[in-house]
């Protein structure tokens, strides 16, 4: 296990999800995304030029290049400084969203605001803030939010939805309660867009559909099959009660394909954000296919952006090369062919 901050703060359990991630095996260890129970029809005769075909998407009024999304991951620290950079001078030449990690070490220490943010690299991108929302039971409300949203420039606010981490936490925030109430009320008074994320064990469809009446914008599902967050506080874990307790959920959750339908019949109005375990570009169509608007990574882009923003960009560009092929591979011209019953299930 790894060895984590003693004092858990919030800017040190920061520290420790980004050596965890990097350094430790957090995969679920049985359950999978589901996509790999779907597969393309194949088109041999596409009758397409590779270069015609269009992967953009449209977003809150904002054209992106392509549905690629830089799924939330860190910020709050010294180390997350340099590698929020890298990712967001990527997206600027890329022209794909971006999502940040929980901005609450940076409401709580102005100091850490630094790490967060990056318009001076990246002016054009889409880009989300990111609160949890649990913390509107433990002081946060409009003027947190907004602060967020200030802070980084965003065009939207991310509220996450973490139940299960908080809950394996030894420090971690549990009451959940009355949060539907408290999420309305920032749905009608903020000026942007406010989107519900999972952070990696998806929503049922009576979720979305809740959360859809409660004035959520679009549905990150952030389904089950990648990073087990469960597993992540395992090797935090201060105790072997505390790590036998975490361990425990370490396959729990719904896949990222169920969790995408599901948001699709609940939300059928709302964009739905594909994440949870996508890998490549294969599993970025098959998200759209499924009704995803945007489909979002964080593990492979964190290792990569640890690295260098050429490292970022070389990354983005095979994604959109494994989406572009797979498009001229299913006759698809634009990111709307996906969805046209072009993704059989093999089961």
């Amino acid at each position: 296990m790894t060895k984590v901050t003693e004092t858990p703060t919030t800017e040190s359990r920061k520290v420790d999800h980004i050596r965890i991630n990097l350094d430790e095996n957090v995969q679920f260890p049985r359950l999978t995304t589901g996509l790999e129970n779907f597969r393309f029809i194949h088109d041999a005769v596409p009758e397409l030029n590779l270069n015609d075909i269009d992967t953009t998407v449209q977003l809150f009024g904002k054209t992106l290049a392509s549905p690629i999304l830089i799924s939330s991951m860190t910020g709050g620290t010294e180390m997350a400084q340099n590698i929020n950079r890298n990712l967001a001078e990527a997206a600027q030449h890329h022209n794909i969203a971006m999502g940040l990690g929980s901005q609450r070490a940076a409401i709580e220490d102005e100091e850490l605001a630094n790490t967060y943010t990056i318009r001076q690299v990246a002016p054009d991108i889409m880009l989300f803030a990111n609160i949890g929302a649990v913390q509107f039971n433990y002081g946060y409300g409009v003027e947190q939010c907004q602060k967020a949203v200030d802070m980084v420039e965003a065009n939207a606010l991310i509220l996450h939805f973490n139940v299960l981490q908080e809950a394996v936490q030894p420090e971690g925030d549990i009451d959940f309660s009355g949060l539907l109430k408290k999420t309305e009320a920032v749905c009608k008074q903020l000026e942007v867009p406010v989107i519900a994320k999972e952070v990696g064990w998806g929503f049922s469809k009576q979720n979305v559909r809740d959360l859809a009446n409660a004035g959520i914008s679009a549905i990150d599902v952030a389904g089950s099959g990648g990073t087990s967050w469960s597993e992540v506080e395992y090797h935090r874990a201060p105790t072997s009660f505390h790590a036998r307790v975490a361990r425990s959920f370490a396959d729990w959750g719904i896949p990222t394909a169920d969790a995408i339908q599901y948001a699709v019949s609940g939300a059928p109005n709302s964009p739905i954000f594909a994440s949870g375990g996508l890998r490549d570009g294969i599993d970025i169509a098959k998200s759209v296919a499924l009704g995803a608007t945007l489909a979002g990574l964080a593990g492979p882009f964190l290792r990569v952006a640890t690295e260098s923003v050429e490292s970022v960009d070389q990354f983005i560009r095979e994604l959109t090369a494994q989406l572009r092929i797979a498009m001229l591979c299913t006759s698809s011209t634009v990111i709307d062919d996906l969805r046209q019953n072009k993704l059989h299930s093999i089961n």
